[in-house]
């Protein structure tokens, strides 16, 4: 997992692509989100918000 993250940072820096990385955490934030929701007590909670 380290040798992918670095692998992403070295790719960003060297082509400047610094737009990716809102993209990158939206992605996860939402991701997180669904692994969190599925089948836990804190769903009712999380589906009140959207």
């Amino acid at each position: 997992m380290q040798s992918f993250l670095f692998e992403f940072y070295e790719f960003m820096r060297s082509r400047k692509k610094y737009w990716l990385v809102p993209i990158m955490l939206a992605m996860l934030f939402f991701g997180s989100l669904m692994i969190l929701t599925q089948g836990s007590t804190v769903a009712p909670f999380i589906y009140a918000l959207f």
